[in-house]
Formats: structure tokens, C-alpha cells, sequence
């Protein structure tokens, strides 16, 4: 799930609902459980969110959508700075795995071989 975010300096809710695909009440719910959520008001009084926010927006999204998080548990695993899982497209692999940011795409494609070879011979036995 990556989501290109225009370079600006703020955003205003509708266009971070928009990138997180989610409604803005959801937004606005975020906001009051997760305190590090803090976009800032324009004279206007609507809500102006940095980069920042944006980006931990999806990471949250990301928790409670993809990997099954509560909002509880997603509070616990922000806080304790953990890196955000990372949901993987390839159904060769497991629905939720973290990898490291570069993948040995080798190490993965003989791995995968010597699944399907395991595959094959618990297949052949009776």
C-alpha cells in the first residue's frame, strides 16, 4: 500500500481521507485516540495536517485495515516504535510478513523453490 503524497505543506482533511481512502469522521475519530495526531487549525478552524500526520495516517490505516490491529494495540505498537509491518502482494508469500527494507529477491525466489519441491513430494506420498 504506498501512496504517493504530493509535496506540500499541508493538507486539509478531505485530501488525506482521499490518500488514506478512508471518510473523514474516521479521521477525525483517529485523531482523538492517537495523541501524536495533531494537525493544526487555520483561521478558519479547519484542520491542517503536515506530512507527518499523513504519513502516520496511513501507517495507521495500514494496522487496523491490513494487519488486523486493534485500536488499543496499534496505540501500544506506535508507541513502542516498533517499524510497521508490511503487507505483501505475491500470494507466494504469507499475507503479513516485515522485511527488511532491501529484499534478497534470490534468497526469496529459492526459498519459494524449496517450498514447492516440499510441496511436491508431500503431495506423491500416500
Amino acid at each position: 500500500m504506498k501512496v504517493e503524497i504530493p509535496d506540500k505543506l499541508y493538507f486539509k482533511i478531505g485530501e488525506v481521507a482521499k490518500f488514506a481512502d478512508v471518510a473523514p469522521h474516521v479521521i477525525r475519530y483517529w485523531e482523538s485516540e492517537f495523541d501524536k495526531i495533531k494537525p493544526k487549525r487555520a483561521n478558519s478552524k479547519q484542520r491542517l495536517f503536515r506530512r507527518e500526520d499523513v504519513e502516520l495516517i496511513l501507517d495507521i490505516k495500514n494496522l487496523l485495515h491490513h494487519q488486523g490491529f486493534t485500536i488499543s494495540g496499534a496505540k501500544k505498537f506506535l508507541s513502542a516504535g516498533k517499524s510497521i509491518p508490511i503487507v505483501v502482494a505475491d500470494n507466494s508469500l504469507p499475507k503479513t510478513s516485515t522485511l527488511p527494507t532491501k529484499v534478497d529477491k534470490n534468497g526469496l525466489l529459492k526459498i519459494k523453490n524449496e517450498l514447492l519441491e516440499i510441496k511436491d513430494i508431500l503431495d506423491k506420498t500416500p
